[in-house]
């Protein structure tokens, strides 16, 4: 299977400047795209930036301008460069990617997600 390990959470202060990692790991066989998301207190969990591997890029209408996704392909590793960061986007921010993994001599499709880290934008 593919496992994703997320990095780079931490406190910042409003109008503040932090930058999430993800790296997966595993039987990859090709990640077809990779996701970030964020979970606050109390709400649901939405999407905030997302690349596929065209290097087509898709953002949230609120972080639009501020935040910056990109990936390393040859590492596997998705990175969220977030900028001019807001107390209301303290959240614990999520990786996931798309893809297929190989098991024996099968390809299998898999979506995983990681474990979480926590932003907080605080003064």
């Amino acid at each position: 299977q593919v496992q994703l390990e997320e990095s780079g959470g931490g406190l910042v202060q409003p109008g503040g400047s932090l930058t999430l990692s993800c790296a997966a790991s595993g039987s990859i066989f090709s990640i077809n795209g990779m996701r970030w998301f964020r979970q606050a207190p109390g709400k649901q969990r939405e999407l905030v930036a997302a690349r596929n591997n065209g290097g087509g890029t898709d953002y949230a209408d609120s972080v639009k301008g501020r935040f910056i996704i990109s990936r390393y392909d040859a590492k596997n590793t998705v990175y969220l460069q977030m900028n001019s960061l807001k107390p209301e986007e303290t959240a614990v921010y999520y990786c996931n990617a798309l893809g297929y993994y190989k098991t024996d001599s099968i390809t299998k499709m898999f979506d995983s997600w990681g474990q979480g880290t926590q932003v907080t934008v605080s003064s």
